[in-house]
């Protein structure tokens, strides 16, 4: 597939393009924050943004989704489906990550064919970060760039002489690039310029430091069951679940049957849950398996980095760093956890 070349004027022209023909959700200025919404004017995407309030799991694992609807007395229960094609625009390295995680997730055992009709309804495109979050630590944890990965449907990189290169890897971004045709080929020294942008991104996005690599997290973990940070630090928490809330690897949910007025017809409702809430963990009868903060604290870390790398081989944090600034008792920090862990083993 043919990578391109493009200066300022002819992004905004494509993107225009694509905005005249399909459904394109992309990342634009909230205030003093950066949010993906559908996007109506080429002038108004960010591509420069440092991260989103939300990651974009939101278009796949939505807060809350109509699975089902039903009528009692006609006995009939109907699926819900949304595959309405659409293009994601300005996805990072990071949260493409995270979205690779939910795929193999949602696909494991019995596959959840919600999420996956909007996952395949998806063209995402990729942007490499232009500028790094306070709070980030993505090339500690391998995710700085999407050398190596893959799920993506096209990558955009900014090289240093104010150029796009664009970089198609799939038949659905091959399809984009029908506004590009004319667009000059990118050469040998315009690869190498997205080296270097790479090579850049993994040193500037590391502004909280992991002093480990994350293959060595579950063992860590495994002998720092006991340790006194869980219970410090959970004496601050809330249990607001605004870390669950923001983590883009995170997906658990709740599920519940809402019946009309006519107390005859409704729907199935799925709606984002967190292991930080206190009810989380509570089952019929009255017990609840984690009514303690300090349980629900020491949970969350256990499953980022050791539940999930035994299930399905990956540590569950991709270093977006949005449970940093979520966090207004300032102890959500996985860093700093990460590495007292370390320095007290």
């Amino acid at each position: 597939m043919p990578q391109k070349l493009i200066d300022q004027s002819s992004l905004g022209h494509w993107v225009a393009a694509l905005i005249a023909e399909h459904k394109v959700y992309g990342v634009q200025a909230k205030a003093d924050r950066f949010a993906f919404d559908a996007l109506t004017e080429a002038d108004d995407l960010r591509l420069d943004h440092d991260v989103t309030i939300l990651p974009p799991k939101k278009y796949f694992h939505p807060p809350q989704e109509i699975l089902l609807q039903f009528d009692r007395e006609a006995m009939t229960f109907e699926s819900v489906f949304h595959a309405e094609p659409f293009i994601l625009l300005g996805v990072h390295p990071y949260d493409m990550a995270a979205i690779s995680q939910l795929d193999k997730v949602f696909s494991m055992d019995h596959r959840d064919r919600h999420y996956l009709a909007r996952r395949e309804a998806a063209t995402i495109v990729v942007c490499d970060v232009q500028t790094a979050s306070p709070e980030v630590f993505a090339g500690c944890m391998g995710h700085a760039t999407m050398e190596g990965q893959s799920g993506h449907d096209m990558l955009l990189t900014l090289l240093d002489d104010g150029r796009y290169l664009v970089d198609p890897v799939s038949a659905k971004g091959e399809a984009l690039m029908g506004p590009l045709a004319h667009a000059p080929e990118a050469d040998q020294a315009a690869l190498q310029a997205r080296k270097r942008v790479w090579d850049r991104n993994r040193r500037q996005l590391q502004k909280n430091k992991l002093k480990m690599k994350p293959s060595e997290l579950p063992g860590l973990l495994a002998g720092s069951y006991d340790h006194p940070v869980w219970e410090e630090r959970a004496e601050l928490c809330y249990s607001c679940g605004s870390c669950n809330l923001v983590c883009p690897t995170c997906y658990c949910f709740d599920l519940r049957d809402e019946l009309n007025w006519d107390l005859r017809t409704g729907r199935r409702l799925r709606e984002w849950d967190g292991c930080m809430l206190r009810g989380f963990a509570a089952v019929a009868g009255g017990h609840n398996f984690r009514a303690r903060r300090a349980d629900r604290y020491r949970h969350r870390y256990f499953r980022k980095g050791k539940y999930t790398w035994e299930a399905y081989g990956e540590i569950a944090c991709v270093g977006c760093g949005r449970c940093i600034s979520a966090c207004t008792a300032n102890i959500a920090n996985p860093v700093e956890v990460f590495n007292r862990l370390l320095e007290e083993r």
